[in-house]
């Protein structure tokens, strides 16, 4: 049986929090990035920053997240990335009212 000194066990624990928290900041900066319409899935969805469609936008699509009024908002269809209230893609469902 192996047995770990509580001075072993200590720096490990500080260790794993620096790594666990880091990790989180890294991953907040990920799913802060704005959907580029390049990027191929948005592509096949053709995402567009600014709808041409009246009254169909990602600020009004039931697949949109986030609170009502901001800009950038997170989207089902693109995990990790942010979409523009004023978008819209092929994936588009209305909010219900």
């Amino acid at each position: 049986m192996m047995t770990t000194s509580r001075r072993r066990f200590l720096k490990l624990s500080a260790g794993g929090i620096v790594g666990l928290s880091m990790g989180g900041v890294s991953l907040k900066a990920f799913a802060n990035e704005h959907l580029d319409p390049e990027n191929p899935q948005a592509k096949a969805l053709q995402y567009v920053h600014k709808s041409e469609k009246e009254g169909a936008t990602c600020n009004n699509c039931a697949l949109v997240q986030g609170a009502d009024g901001e800009e950038w908002r997170p989207c089902a269809i693109f995990p990790g990335k942010l979409v523009n209230k004023d978008g819209w893609c092929a994936a588009y469902a209305k909010k219900p009212a």
